[in-house]
């Protein structure tokens, strides 16, 4: 019987029951929880008037080591299944879909399996597919070897030896190349010592081989069932269509509740643990060693204990003016505060963490000290009320806030619920915080609430860690030793029976990557469900004309919040100011202005803002690869109630910058060069691209000339010379020249709001004049590139690109669509499935004029750079279905047409138009689009894609050094 008492959209179908229907105005949603009857299954609904429906299913996985079994069923999983008897139904998917998200996550206590579509047939291809991979899949014992992990032998050769392979084994080697991963890994190893977070479940290289594929089934015959489940929706789809699906497709055929996968609480230390460990560092320059602090905090299901928890964090670490940052950035006793510091409640209990890195191993103690100094002067002198305050308006403002620019926003919204949904905590507390804020508020009023918060849960919290990861340049040469010789020790134990069934496998694995799938069974879309139109913005764009600066404003409904952007020409910068632009961005309101210094700022901005920023905007003219167009970017945002104060902080911080702050401008370089290099593992595909197209246009050589792999080089460079004297001086210029250039403002509210904004912003900016400076030269590159940058990594990231065309060029079309016929066709085979590659591709980028491939935490080097060349031969020996590229372009769709908030929308819209895409030109790419045809995408790889015009980076691992020198690339160093 259906439940009449609900609104119709929320009426749930007979075999679940309704427990609960909350109003959540603050999301402009309404929540609906519900149980499945017979299996206890849970469904979390946020229905909102949105129609990117997002969904997931999400099982409690807790590992008991680290051999990753969870992170491999995840990708075993999605490899096929009852219903769906194809190889790689997801891929296949994503080519037959109009998805805005597809992906699975591994967490270090659940996984989850999301997508979301604007598409209502999309929706429900996709909700059939991964019902029956999550709850029906095959698990065949050839796609565990492919996705997690073999043994194969290096040739054909009677003696040959034995290696590993498999995505999962490659792309951890990648994840723990980087010392952040090693030093999350390492320290939760020991501040959990008995429960599931001790291990790491995207498992460990060293312990993955020992995986097998009978573990693989056991455990998920242990954590996939329903009773171990929870489903959670967004969007406008009614949930008794959602059910009725989830019932008919998967619960149906489940009649019974399963034994509990429980997690359950950390044994206590009775005291203070300190421990060692060793990473593989990047370079063998400066001082490397982290330090970090950790403490086992409550229970994340406590609200009250995790808002404390963050309220905690928040007060000691949320700007450069809170206390333990304060302490952390401005020591001697090492380079920056740590990328680790904060709290983090993703686990059954909390975490708080706190450290340095860039430090010397002997300063272990020291570093420790300086951390319980500065929490006992916390608990002892108080905290400012305002200060506590300002972070209370960062939690409403983010509440507020509607995202959606990166991830769906409504995805967003369930992964920050899917922590508390799992761990029998109530998600309400983290969609609703306004509960939890005005407890807060009244507590601290108390000016003893925040020390006693620090005494009682640091001080006298015996459960803490001190982990000093040291650098060890012949770790990497070590483990790869290690990894040999367990090798050939497994080696030696073969018999010939052993060696035929290793080659038996590896012959069936390639047989069945090789095969032709039979799509025919995938549900799918086509072209004809595409919009014919180019989307147009929907809120209202209104130019100002005011007496100094051009005024845009755009009524958009953003909940309470006012985004503002000054845009402002680049200035024509020196060859060394160029290498200086990314410094002086990451300064511009981290340092002080006027009367105030720093630490002052900092509060301000956060009791009144979302934060301030300056980044480079810049794209490629649509007809000329030798000229481009290029800003620099203020953004920020407030609450609508702060707009005024917000206008006049960032009108103080432009024009006021302060440049005599020395120290703090060694530390914010300190702080950039610590990001930039531990930037390499998660995005080397991305460097490794930037790096091979640089002499391709003149935008691409710009941004080559102060950011990717030159600029971590350079930024060392910069740091290892300390003089900080000059190079303030530097900045103080090149902001001089900033002030004199063009500028025009853009602002994003309600309408009520922007009325208020837009006469403000004339009464600021009329006395703000510009002198007018000379805008930026655009020099064309002849550079020719062909070189590997060697680093401590353990894994490759290839990259080969092709002079190719701006956007407004005939040819760029069939050049978008080529990328995806490409990996569709050959390169996610040959690299991925077969090469064991974590990822690779191609794809067309118009602001570099380069058609670029890649190759992302990559086993090989020398074959993958084959594999570019062989899909050029697989892409001419044959007829291209005209199926491929309807596939493709309902990709490139997809992309073009993704949903954005509404701030975001606007933003996207002034940018199109300040760049010079207008509508037009988008709807004439749309029907470019949709005319081409299989002969274009031939035609343009013959026309662009010549050997001759080849040029490669990759990013390689010091072990590599024979093969790049075998490959005759140039050695780079970082």
């Amino acid at each position: 019987m259906l439940n009449s008492s609900l609104s119709p959209e929320l009426v749930n179908h007979s075999a679940f029951e309704c427990l609960r229907v909350v109003e959540l105005p603050h999301l402009q949603a309404t929540f609906a929880e519900y149980r499945h009857r017979v299996t206890g299954a849970r469904h979390l609904h946020l229905a909102a008037d949105n129609p990117e429906n997002v969904f997931l299913v999400a099982f409690k996985t807790m590992p008991e080591d680290s051999r990753g079994v969870a992170h491999i069923l995840e990708h075993t999983a999605l490899c096929g299944s009852e219903k769906y008897p194809v190889r790689d139904p997801f891929f296949l998917m994503i080519r037959r879909s109009l998805n805005t998200f597809m992906n699975a996550f591994t967490a270090s206590d659940w996984t989850a399996y999301p997508f979301a579509s604007t598409n209502t047939q999309d929706f429900d291809n996709l909700l059939s597919v991964y019902l029956d991979a999550a709850f029906f899949p095959h698990l065949h014992e050839l796609d565990f070897a492919q996705e997690g992990i073999r043994r194969e032998f290096a040739s054909d050769a009677a003696d040959a030896p034995l290696v590993y392979k498999g995505v999962v084994f490659n792309e951890m080697k990648g994840a723990m190349s980087s010392a952040h991963s090693v030093l999350y890994e390492t320290l939760n190893h020991y501040l959990f010592p008995n429960t599931t977070y001790h291990n790491n479940s995207g498992g460990d290289p060293a312990h993955i081989p020992d995986l097998t594929h009978d573990d693989l089934l056991a455990f998920h015959r242990r954590h996939y069932h329903p009773s171990n489940a929870v489903f959670m929706t967004f969007g406008d789809e009614s949930v008794l269509s959602l059910q009725t699906r989830f019932q008919d497709q998967a619960l149906a055929r489940f009649n019974d509740v399963a034994t509990p996968v429980l997690g359950r609480d950390e044994k206590r230390y009775v005291a203070p643990l300190s421990v060692e460990a060793a990473y593989a560092p990047e370079s063998d320059e400066g001082p490397q060693t982290h330090h970090v602090m950790g403490w086992l905090l409550g229970s994340a299901s406590d609200t009250n204990a995790r808002f404390e928890a963050h309220l905690l964090s928040g007060v000691l670490l949320e700007n450069s003016a809170s206390p333990l940052r304060a302490a952390l950035e401005t020591s001697e006793l090492g380079e920056a505060p740590s990328g680790l510091c904060g709290v983090d409640d993703n686990s059954r209990e909390m975490t708080f963490l706190c450290g340095m890195e860039g430090s010397e191993s002997e300063r272990a103690g020291a570093v420790e000290a300086l951390i319980l100094s500065t929490l006992e002067q916390v608990a002892r002198d108080g905290i400012p009320l305002a200060d506590v305050e300002a972070v209370l308006h960062q939690f409403e403002l983010s509440q507020r806030e509607i995202g959606g620019d990166s991830y769906p926003y409504g995805l967003q919204l369930l992964l920050n619920g899917l922590s508390p949904a799992l761990q029998d905590a109530d998600p309400i507390a983290v969609w609703d915080v306004e509960p939890a804020l005005a407890r807060l508020r009244e507590a601290i009023k108390d000016p003893r609430f925040v020390p006693d918060l620090v005494q009682r849960v640091l001080l006298d919290n015996p459960h803490r860690v001190r982990l000093t990861l040291r650098p060890d340049a012949e770790l990497s040469t070590r483990r790869d030793a290690l990894e040999a010789s367990q090798l050939a020790a497994e080696r030696a134990r073969l018999s010939e029976a052993d060696c035929a069934d290793i080659r038996a496998q590896t012959e069936a694995l390639k047989q069945r990557q090789e095969e032709t799938p039979n799509t025919d069974i995938l549900p799918k879309v086509t072209l004809a469900d595409v919009p014919a139109k180019a989307k147009a913005l929907t809120g209202e764009r209104v130019p100002v004309k005011h007496a100094e600066l051009p005024l845009t404003t755009y009524a958009q409904g953003t909940n309470g919040l006012f985004y503002e952007q000054v845009i402002i020409e680049l200035p024509h910068f020196s060859a060394r100011q160029t290498q200086l632009l990314p410094l002086y961005t990451s300064v511009f309101a981290e340092l002080g202005a006027g009367t105030q210094d720093y630490k002052q700022l900092q509060q301000r901005q956060s009791a009144v803002t979302g934060g301030l920023r300056m980044s480079l905007s810049a794209r490629t003219t649509r007809t000329q690869a030798n000229v481009a167009q290029a800003h620099l970017i203020v953004s920020g945002k407030a609450l609508s109630y702060n707009q005024g104060a917000f206008q006049q902080l960032l009108d103080e911080t432009l024009f006021n910058q302060r440049f005599d702050e020395v120290a703090r401008i060694g530390e914010l370089l300190a702080q950039l060069k610590g990001r930039w290099e531990g930037s390499v593992t998660g995005q080397g595909h991305a460097l490794a691209m930037g790096a091979a197209s640089r002499g391709m246009s003149a935008l691409a050589a710009f941004q080559q000339s102060h950011s990717g792999l030159f600029g971590i080089r350079f930024l060392r460079e910069l740091h290892s010379a300390n003089d900080l004297t000059a190079l303030a001086a530097e900045l103080s210029a090149m902001h001089s020249l900033v002030l004199a250039m063009p500028r025009q403002l853009l602002m994003i509210a309600e309408p009520e709001t922007l009325a208020q904004a837009s006469a403000q912003a004339q009464s600021i900016w009329t006395s703000r004049t510009a002198a007018g400076g000379e805008t930026m030269p655009w020099v064309v590159p002849t550079e020719r590139v062909n070189e590997a940058w060697l680093t401590q990594t353990q894994v490759h990231f290839c990259a080969r690109a092709y002079p190719a065309v701006p956007t407004g060029h005939a040819d760029a079309p069939a050049l978008m669509a080529l990328g995806g016929i490409l990996r569709n066709g050959f390169l996610h085979r040959a690299i991925r499935e077969q090469g064991g590659a974590y990822g690779g591709g191609a794809s067309f980028d118009g602001n570099s004029c380069a058609f670029r491939f890649f190759s992302y935490r990559d086993p090989r080097l020398t074959e993958t750079l084959a594999d570019f060349d062989a899909s050029l031969d697989w892409l001419h020996s044959q007829p291209l279905p005209a199926s491929a590229l309807e596939e493709v372009l309902l990709g490139v769709f997809a992309d073009l047409d993704k949903p954005m908030s509404p701030a975001g929308e606007a933003r996207q819209d002034f940018h199109q138009q300040l760049y010079g895409r207008t509508l037009a030109d988008r709807q004439s790419l749309r029907e470019k689009l949709l005319a081409l045809t299989s002969d274009d995408i031939v035609r343009v790889a013959s026309d662009y894609l010549r050997p001759e015009l080849a040029q490669t980076a990759v990013i390689a691992p010091v072990a590599a050094a024979e093969q790049v020198a075998a490959l005759g690339l140039n050695v780079q160093k970082l």
